[in-house]
């Protein structure tokens, strides 16, 4: 079937056809994110909104605007449902409380996710002009959702679009320019592009856009081919990290009972040779314990931290996510509770903590204006902690004995451009501290990593990630991943911890860039009615 016939196929179907056509397109964009990383199938998704877009007709503005709406929700719905699927794993965690509650996360937060794009889609036909234009409306107003997408109701900016390309560690340099949204629009445009080989142009107008698109692709590799450098990335001096992935059931981890064990096999693991000339903890400067790793307080268990000091050599230091009771205001019946990254010395003291500042709505906490309706019906957050954590106050650099001052990151903070650094002065590194046990050997933990990663590329910033049940990993300031442990083993990762290099673009100006760009896809549209 020709370019021009497939194209007609699309624009010319109404009804229920039409809706299908939109729910598969999207979908097929979840291929071009981890852990397939098909990323030439941005083509197929974003190709085909363009046509949607052109199928959104009437006698007048507002019935184009309800039929843009309408198609962009059914496009929206199937991108989200085929990429966030593996939410529904945390529903089984605790079945006998939270599985009939899976189409919340599985079929409701995909539809309401489909807002998104819906605007965008009837923004973009109010715009919608004729010719290649039209691409850069569309990269535009989808860039824009997504952006709003990652700021509203605290935002949600996971498998962002931009993302399609964000596997491919060339292609993704170009984020250390202009971030996760201005790669974004680019991504968006050049799978839109093909678009123009099924419009009524003749001759080598209709060819003009995909060449281009090609072109500004080849770009973006022979960017990142000059950014990467082909040597390894130096190393701090001194510095031997060992990250510790204990591979834990996540049922198993939060039960009080299992306390003892959990430690005891932690303190075990830690201690492991990995080779005939290794001495287990003996030979790091560093010990690095994933997100939440006790189902006690770490700060009120003595005897735990006596177990820990007589692990640790005097060199080294552990760094542990943990529960932390902060202090109970007047009035209050108990004490607020952080999810916290603690650093423990060797004769078994906290020196520093950092409390996570962005929760997880209803995995962490209930949404206040939603509380009373949730605990009506039964549910409540899936942490074992009454009431929730508590957020801190502010995001401030931890202090390490041995290591330059740390961005901590706990959990799903990783996954915010442009609010991954802390105040004050440009940290060495990110510390990631992470449990997606949750989520079993499903997609979600693979699209964790690489939004991870591309923080790194951002920010000019090394990674050190350490997750329960993986993929626990040292990657380097441009993404290149130095040391992993697959997901769903037991283990310990041994490693050097890369050097930073200079502030990036993208760190001095964020998302600034991502606007030049906007402003400049709109002028080069020139937008008109049709």
């Amino acid at each position: 079937m020709s370019p021009t016939a497939l194209a007609d196929r699309v624009i010319l179907a109404w009804g229920w056809p039409r809706r299908l056509i939109a729910l598969l397109a999207g979908a097929s964009g979840a291929l071009a994110l981890p852990p397939l990383d098909l990323w030439p199938l941005i083509v197929v998704p974003m190709t085909v909104a363009v046509w949607l877009i052109d199928g959104a007709v009437g006698t007048g503005w507002a019935p184009r605007l309800r039929a843009a709406l309408a198609v962009g929700w059914w496009w929206g719905f199937g991108f989200f449902l085929a990429g966030l699927w593996w939410l529904g794993a945390a529903f089984l965690v605790e079945a006998d409380k939270f599985a009939w509650a899976m189409p919340l996360g599985v079929v409701v937060l995909p539809a309401f996710l489909a807002v998104f794009p819906a605007l965008a889609f009837g923004c973009a036909r109010l715009l919608w002009p004729n010719g290649a234009g039209r691409i850069l409306v569309l990269a535009v107003m989808l860039a824009l959702s997504e952006w709003l997408r990652g700021h509203v109701l605290t935002g949600f900016p996971w498998n962002v679009y931009g993302m399609m390309l964000a596997g491919q560690g060339y292609i993704a340099q170009f984020a250390s320019v202009v971030g996760l949204y201005g790669l974004t629009i680019v991504a968006i445009a050049i799978g839109a592009a093909p678009a123009t080989l099924g419009s009524a142009e003749s001759g080598a107008g209709r060819w003009r856009a995909p060449i281009l698109a090609l072109a500004v692709l080849g770009g973006l590799i022979g960017y990142g081919f000059w950014r990467v450098p082909t040597q390894p990335s130096p190393t701090v001096a001194g510095v031997k990290l060992r990250l510790m992935q204990p591979n834990l059931p996540q049922d198993a981890k939060f039960n009080p009972r299992n306390g003892e064990a959990i430690l005891n096999h932690y303190l075990a693991l830690s201690d492991r040779a990995t080779s005939p000339t290794t001495l287990g903890v003996q030979d790091v400067t560093h010990l690095i314990w994933p997100e939440s790793a006790f189902p006690f307080l770490l700060g009120r268990t003595p005897a735990a931290l006596s177990q820990i000091a007589a692990l640790l050599p005097p060199t080294t230091t552990l760094i542990t996510g943990a529960a932390r009771a902060g202090e109970a205001l007047p009035g209050e019946s108990r004490p607020p509770i952080f999810n916290s990254i603690q650093v423990v010395n060797d004769e078994g003291v906290i020196v520093s903590s950092y409390d996570k500042v962005h929760l997880v709505p209803f995995g962490e906490y209930l949404p206040a204006f939603l509380e009373r309706l949730i605990r009506g019906v039964g549910l409540s957050e899936f942490v074992s902690v009454p009431g929730g954590f508590a957020s801190g106050g502010r995001r401030s650099p931890l202090a390490i004995r041995g290591l330059p001052p740390a961005a901590a990151l706990i959990c799903y903070e990783v996954v915010f451009p442009g609010q991954a650094m802390p105040q004050g002065p440009r940290p060495g590194f990110m510390l990631n501290l992470t449990n997606d046990g949750w989520f079993g050997q499903t997609s979600g933990p693979y699209q964790h990593l690489a939004q991870a990663r591309l923080r790194a590329i951002e920010e000019g910033l090394p990674l050190i990630r350490a997750a329960n049940t993986g993929v626990s990993a040292v990657v380097d300031a441009y993404g290149r991943i130095i040391a992993s442990l697959p997901l769903g083993t037991e283990g310990v990762l041994d490693a050097s911890l890369p050097r930073s290099v200079a502030a990036t673009p993208y760190a001095q100006y964020g998302d600034a860039l991502f606007a030049v760009l906007v402003v400049g896809f709109l002028a080069l549209s020139r937008v008109r009615r049709s």
